[in-house]
Order: structure tokens, then sequence, then C-alpha cells
């Protein structure tokens, strides 16, 4: 009797400092409820775990040391918003930043990751000072709506390029420069290992499931391709197959990893080689101006857009329309940018999937610290991570790339001045496989027409700033 006694008392006081933390009954929720909430989340959003090592090891970053890295930035950010933020929002590495970070500033430009990791951690510590100051606000009053709606919808068109070439669906062409794929073909090889058909039934499938909306329809998604790869190298003889010759850790027969369960003890000297390895200083170089801005653009009107879209599904305004603790929410989703260059991530930024914790509850910080004890365990599944076939994984960047585009709609496509600079930004950041090209060419033809329509006093002192930044940017520091 006695040893039940302290068992409800310890219960109660757990409960109890969860209240005080949190506020659960002032956000008309429970314990099981934003538990339930942060697992929902997780689930939602947990194909970065695989991903963001798959995109990032092209730069010649470690895989087990990217998934380490992954798990654990994820899993700090997440707990600082819970706890300090008390909202619940789950953050990990940007799709599109790693993206930018790994084919643009590292492949294209030429820059090593170490300087790339520099630019990331200059810009968190620009987007923290401006979550700090006044400057936050300004720049998202100063930066008009159609640019900010197209620097979503440019990244999801870069991202959905990138998954269509990673899974071997588009293919370079000498006469058309780009073309489909035989889709018959199955180059079960390496992380980025190429099968069309198999990589576009991947996307499909997490298409249909997420429309139908079935819970975890990303993972669900991935594992059905995966299994299905599986059970055609059984089926299908050997000669069917091209193995990538640099595959000297997948099976021969097949090309995938050999089989060695799903769970391991994470070795954290994984982490040693991109462990604090940023380059600041080198990063300090006139030329990466336009990147640093790049990170900093996408990731503030990215995070802001999810912040407050979650906040009013999460009903967080107050009696007079203003929403409770946006501040301290941007706050850790600045510095969580800072911290995440510590493990070797890119910028680390709040997640639209977050909101599928919101539809079934989640209301409080309790939420977010879920979620980020998930990715904790998640540094168990590292095993799993390497088995995961890389078309199999990238039909879901196919995915992400074409909910991000959905944000065009929210264009004005009765002003040309407004819909055609928009349309530019989507563009250009695809077709000169650049992020940063892509902002740049969408400034410069918003000022453009807006100066040549008579409409001048619709550019904002930002834009004009941004725009001779820009155009000084074409002619200075073009290779």
């Amino acid at each position: 009797m006695e040893q039940g006694t302290i068992n409800n008392k310890n219960k109660g006081e757990s409960v109890g400092l969860l209240e005080r933390l949190f506020k659960l009954s002032e956000h008309r929720t429970n314990l099981k409820t934003e538990i339930m909430a942060g697992f929902t989340t997780f689930v939602t959003m947990s194909y970065i775990m695989f991903l963001n090592p798959i995109i990032m090891s092209n730069t010649g970053m470690p895989f087990d040391g990217l998934f380490l890295a992954t798990c654990l930035g994820a899993a700090i950010a997440t707990i600082l918003m819970g706890l300090y933020a008390n909202w619940p929002v789950g953050l990990a590495p940007g799709m599109g930043l790693n993206a930018f970070f790994t084919f643009s500033v590292v492949g294209s430009m030429g820059y090593s990751w170490q300087i790339a990791l520099g630019t990331v951690f200059l810009s968190g510590v620009l987007f923290v000072f401006m979550s700090v100051t006044k400057m936050r606000e300004w720049m998202l009053d100063s930066i008009p709506l159609s640019l900010r709606l197209a620097i979503t919808a440019g990244v999801g068109l870069f991202l959905g390029f990138l998954g269509l070439r990673f899974t071997g669906i588009v293919v370079p062409d000498p006469d058309n420069v780009v073309a489909i794929a035989d889709l018959t073909h199955f180059g079960f090889g390496n992380y980025g290992a190429e099968a069309p058909a198999l990589g576009f039934l991947s996307f499909l499938l997490i298409s249909i499931l997420s429309y139908r909306k079935v819970f975890g329809a990303v993972i669900i998604g991935i594992g059905i391709t995966t299994l299905l790869a599986f059970a055609m190298t059984w089926v299908l003889p050997t000669e069917f197959f091209v193995v990538a010759e640099s595959a000297k850790s997948f099976a021969p027969a097949t090309g995938f990893v050999s089989y060695n369960g799903l769970l391991a003890v994470p070795n954290f000297s994984d982490l040693e080689p991109i462990l604090f390895k940023a380059d600041i200083i080198g990063a300090f170089q006139v030329a990466l101006i336009p990147v640093i801005v790049t990170f900093l653009f996408v990731n503030i009107f990215d995070t802001a857009g999810t912040l407050m879209g979650v906040a009013e599904r999460a009903n967080l305004q107050d009696k007079d329309g203003k929403i409770r603790g946006l501040s301290k929410s941007l706050k850790a989703d600045s510095l969580s940018s800072v911290i995440g260059t510590a493990f070797g991530c890119p910028p680390v930024t709040s997640y639209v999937e977050s909101a599928a914790g919101v539809s079934v509850g989640g209301r409080t910080g309790l939420t977010a610290v879920t979620i980020g004890m998930l990715f904790i365990v998640g540094v168990f599944f590292l095993p799993l991570a390497k088995m995961l076939p890389g078309f199999a994984v990238n039909g879901a960047l196919i995915y992400v790339a074409m909910l991000m585009m959905s944000s065009l709609k929210g264009l004005n496509w009765d002003d040309l001045t407004e819909y055609a600079p928009a349309v530019c930004t989507t563009v250009m950041m695809a077709f000169t496989f650049s992020i940063a090209n892509g902002i740049a060419f969408g400034f410069i033809t918003y000022t453009v027409l807006k100066v040549g329509t008579n409409k001048t006093q619709e550019i904002s002192t930002g834009v004009w700033a941004l725009t001779v930044l820009f155009i000084a940017k074409f002619i200075f520091l073009s290779h």
C-alpha cells in the first residue's frame, strides 16, 4: 500500500512538473494527447533522417556521421523549441537548403563543405540577430508576398528536379539537355542508385497515401518500394541489374547493402570527421555574401510561414489575434541553425509536417519534446538507413517538391508585375541549378517591372537594396 502511495505521489509530481513547464491545462490538452501528437509529427517528418544523409553525402561528408548529425541536430533543436517557446513544432535540417548546400555551394561553386558550413553559421547568426531586434519584422514586411511565395515554390522545383535526376527518371541528353530514361533500367548500386520506375512508384505511393491521410504515408511508401525492390532481386535474374562498381559495401548480386539487422548501438566517433568543422573564417568572402543571404532568406521566410500556419491551426492566438510566443519560437528556430552547424547540419528549420501533430491535438512544447526524444531514438536505426535504396527515398524528394510548389496558388495571377517575377524566381532556381541565382533574377525582375509600369511606389527600401546587391553580384562576382 505504501509503495502504491509513493508511486502515485511520484506520478503526481511528474504531471505537476509537466503542467508547470508546458501549461497543459491552459492549452486544454493532456499528457496522452501531447505524446501522441509528438509521435504523429515524428512519423511524418522522419524521412529526413534518411534523405538528408543521402543528399549531403555527395559533398564527401561521411554518410554515417551525417545520419547521426541529422538525428541529434533535429533532436536538440526540437527540444529547445519545446522547452523555450512551448510550441508543438518539430525542427530538422531544411529540405532545399541541404540541396543548395550540396549541389550549389559545394558542387557548382566549388567551395569545401567546411566553408559551406561556415556560411550556414554566419546566416544563422544573422537570423538570431534579426530575431532579437526589429529587423525581423522589417524583413518580412519589406519583401513582397509574391517573392516570398516564389522562393518556397522555387526551392520545391529545384528539389523536384533533383529527385527526378536521383531516381534516374531524368537523364542528361546531348541533343535536348535532358531526356526521360529507360524506365526498365535498374541500377541498384549506391545511395543514389537509379531505378526510374521504382523511384516514380515511390512518389506515386506516397502521394496516394498522403491524399488518403494514411498515417506515416512517406515512410510507408518508401517501405513498400524497398520491399518490392528486394523481391525483384529474388525473382529476376542477376543479369537484369546493373551494379555500380563503387558499391563496395553492397551485396554484388542485388546492389543492396547486405542485411545486418535494422538496429545498432550508435558509434558516436562517426561524428568526429564533421563535428565542429565549420570554417567560419573561410566563409568571410565577398563572393559568399549571396550564399549567406540565400540561406538567410529561405530559412526566415520558410520558418515564418510554417510557424504562423502552425499557430493558426493550434489556436495559439490571444484575444487580440496576436500569436502568443511567436518571438520565442523564431528565436529558438534561428538559434537552432547555429547549433546545428556544430554537428555538420545545413540550416535547421521548422517543419510544416508539425501540422500533423497539431491536427491530433498537440498544443504545447511537450509535443516538441516528444519529437526530439524520438529523434534521439532514431540514432539506433543507422543500419536501416544504409539499407534503404536511394530511389525509394528519393521518391519522397519529388513528393516534398510538389508540396512546396503549391505555394504558387497564393499569387495574384491578375497582376503581371507580381506573378512574372515570382515565376521567374521559381523557374530560374531549377534551370540555373541555383537557388541564389533564382532569388537574384526574381528581385531584379520585380524591380524593373515595377519601375517600367509606373509602380515604383510599391518597391520597398529592402527590395531596392537587394536588387542593387544582386546586380552587383552578376557584374562583379560571376565566374
